[in-house]
């Protein structure tokens, strides 16, 4: 029996701190770009990211090496703090202290997929809370914990 490599794919969801709206179309690619850099630097492979002016949305692979909130603390943290180097916003940027990390079977990546690169459309006519209370009800999670 060959033992092929295991794959996860997470679908990370995790907002500016106070849900301001700080990260404007015009530096967008800057924030999604550090982010990627981020991952990258921990192994991690990015499929796509997709967000409003609140928040980000992120598909990657999994490095089975790594914990989940270890990845978190540092792609969060390390992208503030670019962010903050290059004073990408007017007032000092940060991240919400929590966030939503959920797995992804591979059947369902192109969906998930579609769904991140289609935020601004999306966002429309769904608030940043709407859609964090249908993803806790959709995994059947308490969704009152997000500050």
């Amino acid at each position: 029996m060959s033992h092929s490599k295991s794959k996860v794919w997470v679908h990370a969801v995790f907002s500016t701190k106070n849900r301001q709206p700080l990260i404007h179309t015009a530096i967008r690619p800057v924030v999604h770009d550090e982010l990627t850099s981020q991952l990258r630097a921990m192994d991690c492979s990015v499929d796509c990211i997709g967000g409003v002016a609140d928040h980000v949305h992120i598909l990657f692979l999994l490095n089975p090496k790594k914990s989940m909130a270890d990845l978190m603390k540092q792609m969060k943290g390390g992208s503030s703090h670019a962010y903050n180097q290059v004073k990408l916003t007017t007032t000092p940027f940060a991240w919400q202290t929590g966030y939503g990390a959920f797995s992804v079977s591979e059947s369902h990546v192109p969906r998930v997929r579609a769904y991140i690169l289609n935020q601004e459309e999306h966002h429309r006519t769904v608030t940043f809370m709407d859609e964090y209370h249908r993803f806790m009800a959709h995994y059947g999670l308490p969704g009152d914990d997000l500050v």
